[in-house]
């Protein structure tokens, strides 16, 4: 057994828990601060731009031509970017598997067509007409037909529902969709060959540049009857033209589609958010209708499922707002790191509102190496803790919490680079843990020590974060434990973009608390390196 087979199982496939749920990331597009401002009437027209600029980029990934991308001079692992598309993971009793149909050119034939799910429904369509790529306007004409016959006939049953099931649960009833008819089996592999999933939602999310809330909020948890939970890639295009994406975590992780997305858009601007090209539209097959057999248990299945979701996902606080006093040009000139300075913020602003330290998981890249995914920095140091500490007793000098702030700074940095390079712990514990299982050995006492479990190990972290890169798209996942919360950030030239979780029903968190306490850090500590000049 490798780690990363270790990994995808023990942190994604074993799961029996709602994956859909606890484990996808979403996030939403920043098209509303450039090219595509919310409004109502506009969501088919800007879906199949953005589409046709995913399906160029599907494109190049065939024919090979992305760039190998690369952190300073250390090129990085591309295996990831097979699984943007035609991936999806299958549940399975004990365990999921990951179904994953892309080719390369060289490799053969890769499956074209997309799903569309609107109102309960599911549509396919194929990318490729006569050898060569639908076009925005042929885009527009199949979606518009989908949304016409959606708006003017009942909604469907709305099975894709049930992947937001226990996993356990949806393998069951997808071994009794199949076993009711066999068609039903070929519908299902249809969705899971697909390049992606276009999902057509009828809310209309309230978004400005500074406040992504609503639209963060239901990316991640939205209607779950167009959502397919199971598929890499879920691009979600609200009615007021605002966007999201929502992805299965498990065989990929987010640099990947934020490349893509960036790609996408980066295209998007340059042509204002229009297609310029010709509005010619050929004789293309309609979109095709997948109508699944379902029996009345089925349609009790997925009301239940709906119920439960709905039960679970309202219990979610989520707040996703930008600091826009400074960004990453200032912190630079201080000459601090950005990711350290958002990190150590965040544990001031935990240490604040909790009085206490909060063990924290941030998420390293290890793609230096082969198939190589993540590591766990643990941003919660007795350094950082030290000049938490400093800063809320009044008797500490500003240049005290200074020194002290450079030592936690030089800390979080040092352990940056030893994950990033394989010199982690988590994972390598981790193996330890299996091999110990695997040859039926006693679990070491490390694992069984309170320590462990009280500093984030066995995955309880109460805070689970990570920065979503240097570009314009923020995502975010739930927190990793009941009394925790999930952190995510975009960090800019001039702005912070945060996405703060919690759950309502946990009495001592609050995220929208949390997140306004960051960003009250954020200039506390600028403050420091002002004072430190004076």
């Amino acid at each position: 057994m490798q780690l990363e087979d270790w990994w995808l199982n023990v942190a994604y496939l074993d799961l029996r828990i709602s994956t859909q749920i606890h484990c996808n990331i979403g996030g939403p597009g920043p098209y509303i601060e450039h090219c595509w401002p919310p409004k109502e009437g506009t969501q088919i027209e800007r879906a199949c731009v953005n589409i046709w600029h995913t399906l160029k980029y599907w494109d190049l990934l065939r024919a090979e031509k992305v760039a190998v991308e690369r952190s300073g001079n250390a090129v990085l692992d591309m295996d990831q970017f097979r699984m943007l598309f035609c991936t999806c993971k299958i549940p399975g009793v004990t365990r999921d598997s990951i179904g994953s149909y892309f080719k390369t050119e060289t490799e053969g034939e890769c499956p074209s067509h997309l799903i569309v799910l609107c109102r309960g429904r599911v549509f396919a369509f194929d990318a490729i007409h006569e050898g060569s790529m639908v076009t925005p306007p042929e885009i527009f004409r199949q979606l518009a037909y989908i949304q016409k016959r959606c708006h003017s006939e009942p909604d469907g049953p709305g099975l894709a529902a049930l992947t937001s099931s226990e996993r356990t649960k949806w393998a069951e009833l997808r071994e009794y969709l199949i076993d009711r008819d066999p068609k039903n089996l070929t519908l299902l592999e249809k969705i899971q060959r697909s390049l992606f999933v276009v999902c057509l939602d009828d809310s209309s999310p309230h978004a400005t540049p500074e406040d992504y809330t609503e639209v963060a909020r239901l990316g991640l948890i939205g209607d779950p009857t167009v959502r397919w939970g199971d598929k890499s890639y879920n691009s979600i295009f609200f009615s007021n033209g605002t966007c999201s994406a929502f992805c299965d975590h498990s065989p990929l992780d987010a640099m990947a589609l934020i490349t893509m997305f960036s790609y996408a858009e980066k295209k998007i601007i340059e042509n204002e958010g229009k297609w310029k090209g010709s509005d010619k539209v050929r004789d293309i097959p309609w979109p095709e209708e997948l109508v699944f057999t379902v029996d009345q248990k089925i349609i009790n299945e997925i009301g239940h499922a709906k119920e439960l979701y709905y039960k679970k996902v309202s219990d979610l606080q989520l707040v996703s707002y930008a600091f826009t006093s400074f960004g990453k040009a200032l912190v630079k000139k201080k000459k601090l790191h950005p990711d350290t300075f958002v990190q150590l913020a965040l544990q001031l602003a935990y240490y604040k509102c909790h009085g206490r330290p909060g063990c924290c998981y941030e998420t390293a890249m290890t793609r230096r190496f082969y198939h190589g995914r993540t590591e766990t920095i643990r941003s919660c140091t007795v350094e950082a803790l030290e000049w938490c500490k400093s800063m809320l007793d009044p008797s500490e000098s500003t240049y005290q919490r200074l020194q002290l702030m450079q030592k936690a700074f030089a800390k979080h940095n040092k352990m940056r680079k030893e994950c990033e390079n394989g010199k982690g712990f988590d994972r390598h514990l981790l193996g330890l843990l299996l091999i110990a299982q695997e040859q039926g050995l006693p679990v070491p006492e490390l694992y069984v020590d309170h320590a462990f479990t009280a500093s984030g190990g066995g995955g309880n972290f109460v805070l689970s974060t990570s920065l979503t890169g240097y570009t314009r798209f923020c995502g975010s996942a739930l927190p990793m434990v009941d009394h925790g919360y999930g952190f995510f950030y975009s960090i800019r030239d001039d702005r912070i973009v945060t996405n703060c979780s919690s759950w309502k029903s946990c009495p001592e968190t609050d995220a929208e608390m949390l997140a306004r306490t960051v960003f009250q850090c954020f200039q506390d500590m600028l403050q420091l390196t002002v004072a430190a000049q004076l």
